[in-house]
């Protein structure tokens, strides 16, 4: 128990620490939430017991986005009056398993002003790793900075990668470190001689940027990057092969809300 006290201490103080636009204690939060040694939090079970096959979390909604509560501590498990059943659960693990069903996840939701919700965009980060992935909420927009050499090369090298689809772009702003323009790359084949492909053809290209421009890439393929949503539903490709006729048709793409950060109290309830 002592152990959990510990790890649960750290969760809690990054807790404290977390106010309306300070994204760098929020950050912070995460980081504990992500790391084993500090990042355990009591989830409340619906259904079952824990280990059991048809144990459930809780869910609760929050302005039409759906969470999973937990508590941070046995101390507050006590002090939220939750008479069910609960597991005791690394954060990382929470993060892996919720965000994939675009569930966020709900810090002490019975404390004095309703606990903080993580959206499953962050639990997204949690999982793949919170450094390689940009911190939110972004501010996305077409690049207004003039690269021509750049493009006219990297759709060049393109069209003679055949793995190739199509290109699009983005400006992104996190909310804590640089920004960076984004290349959107649509695939036809994601097997590893074309990932090779593309890596090239990004590697041949790269040499028109100016310096000091952060370049990233991200996979249109990604139902669940934030970056590649946005590309979707507000940008057209600046290189697209089917345009000359040379491909296969491909399939849409939904585009589902990005949740926000948000506030407030609400209760659980069943699925």
């Amino acid at each position: 128990m002592s152990a959990s006290g510990t790890a649960a201490g750290q969760v809690e103080h990054m807790l404290r620490q977390v106010t309306p636009g300070r994204y760098d204690a929020y950050e912070a939060l995460l980081r504990a939430l992500a790391t084993p040694a500090s990042g355990q939090v009591w989830m409340l079970l619906w259904h079952g017991q824990a280990g059991s096959p048809d144990a459930q979390y809780g869910t609760m909604d929050v302005d039409g986005f759906r969470y999973a509560p937990c508590v941070t501590s046995a101390q507050e498990l006590s002090a939220s009056g939750w008479n069910r059943s609960y597991e005791v659960v690394d954060g990382l693990e929470v993060a892996r398993a919720l965000y994939p069903d675009r569930y966020g996840l709900w810090l002490n939701p019975h404390a004095p002003g309703g606990g903080v919700g993580i959206p499953w965009l962050d639990l997204r980060r949690i999982a793949a790793g919170l450094d390689r992935q940009p911190a939110g909420p972004l501010r996305l927009s077409e690049p207004a900075i003039e690269i021509p050499q750049f493009y006219a090369l990297l759709t060049q090298n393109a069209h003679r990668t055949p793995a190739v689809r199509a290109l699009r772009r983005a400006w992104v702003q996190p909310t804590l470190g640089a920004p960076y323009l984004a290349i959107g790359l649509d695939v036809y084949d994601a097997s590893p001689p074309a990932v090779d492909a593309v890596r090239a053809m990004m590697h041949q290209s790269i040499g028109a940027v100016p310096d000091g421009l952060p370049v990233s890439t991200v996979a249109m393929s990604d139902p669940l990057d934030p970056v590649a949503m946005w590309l979707r539903a507000h940008s057209r490709p600046f290189y697209d092969r089917e345009a000359h006729g040379a491909g296969p048709a491909g399939g849409g793409y939904g585009y589902p809300p990005v949740p926000g950060r948000q506030s407030g109290a609400a209760a659980p309830h069943a699925h």
